[in-house]
């Protein structure tokens, strides 16, 4: 395992060490490769047996699942996973743009992909777990396991190995992981890098050496995930390492733009880029949007759970609370310190330094 965590990184490092040159090349494949591969998987999961009861049990909404917090923290913490707000990727990567690239026309064809192949996927994995439904006798619910981790890695291949040329459907779909995986890694550590990269020259300059330490730092982080205790590791991290901590960053990154620096100076910024200003839809989203997010922020806060995270066959023991709400405030109070910092150092009164952040 640590031979092909050391691989993975290795292949990360040799997209990554030129800047979006380089990783632009990588991305052609590990973004579209998955795309051939759903529909690989889509053709064969529609033809088995049940398939018809998994996707109904995919279509079929649960009305009342919309009173649950959890899930509109769910919701919103997949869609930041998925499109990227929050995790200084989106910032990193459109740095390179040309001032007057049409980021409107990016924004809508992203989120429109992010969101068919999000319900594409569905399709997917749920005609599948029809057929598991079918072959054990057990309604769908039963099948579906209670973390996303146990249905991608525990329930989904053993689906497959009761196909026929089972080995080679599993090869399919694993490769379609890894690639989503690298994908993923991408994006993450370029967001890193770019931001050091854009406060010191001396690591821009240097940025082959610089790529590859941060690489190796990532790697001796990630070993504890792939020893034996990365089973309770990884739904550690899971539960106290992103949610809370993206929908604060992104309330705050949605207040400070829309509500501090203000829609109207927004707008003019965007018409020196585009030509054009945004459409009445858009300043209402922008104005409305930081209100429904503190809310989910405040439900996510108000219902989080103190009580140890539990598995099956394992209870957390009681420390771990608050390690996991200590690591959530690592990031969380990066942001205030931050701003503190800035307001102290800066020169100029506080409504001058105000207006120029």
């Amino acid at each position: 395992m640590a031979l092909c965590l050391a691989f993975v990184f290795l292949l990360v490092y040799f997209a990554l060490w030129k800047g979006p040159k380089s990783s632009g090349k990588m991305v052609w494949v590990t973004a579209t490769a998955p795309y051939i591969v759903l529909t690989i998987l889509l053709i064969r999961g529609v033809t088995l047996p049940g398939a018809a009861k998994g996707i109904y049990y995919y279509l079929t909404p649960d009305f009342a699942k919309l009173t649950d917090p959890k899930v509109w923290s769910a919701a919103a913490t997949q869609i930041f996973f998925s499109l990227g707000p929050g995790f200084g990727v989106l910032l990193a990567l459109s740095s390179y743009n040309d001032f007057n690239n049409n980021c409107y026309r990016d924004a809508v064809v992203t989120s429109s992909i992010n969101c068919l192949t999000s319900f594409f996927s569905g399709f997917v994995i749920f005609s599948t777990l029809g057929y598991m439904s079918e072959l054990t006798n057990k309604e769908v619910s039963e099948v579906v396991g209670d973390h996303d981790a146990s249905l991608i890695f525990i329930v989904y291949p053993q689906a497959l190995a009761t196909m026929s040329y089972s080995s080679a459907w599993s090869f399919i779909f694993f490769v379609m992981l890894i690639t989503l995986g690298i994908d993923s890694t991408f994006a993450g550590i370029e967001a890193l890098i770019t931001g050091l990269c854009d406060e010191s020259r001396l690591l821009a300059r240097k940025r082959e050496w610089f790529v590859g330490v941060v690489c190796v730092l990532y790697y001796f982080g990630s070993i504890p995930a792939i020893s034996y205790g990365g089973q309770y590791v990884i739904p550690f991290l899971d539960e106290y390492g992103v949610s809370l901590s993206v929908l604060f960053i992104v309330t705050c990154e949605m207040v400070a733009v829309c509500w501090f620096y203000g829609i109207d100076r927004f707008s003019n910024d965007i018409k020196a880029m585009l030509g054009f200003y945004p459409g009445l839809y858009w300043r209402v989203c922008w104005m409305m949007c930081p209100i429904f997010i503190s809310v989910i922020f405040v439900m996510t806060v108000w219902h989080a759970s103190l009580a140890p995270l539990q598995m099956p066959g394992y209870t957390f023991p009681a420390w771990s609370v608050g390690l996991g709400w200590f690591l959530r405030l690592l990031s969380v109070l990066s942001v205030p310190l931050f701003a503190i910092y800035m307001l102290s150092f800066a020169k100029g009164t506080f409504t001058e330094v105000s207006l120029l952040y």
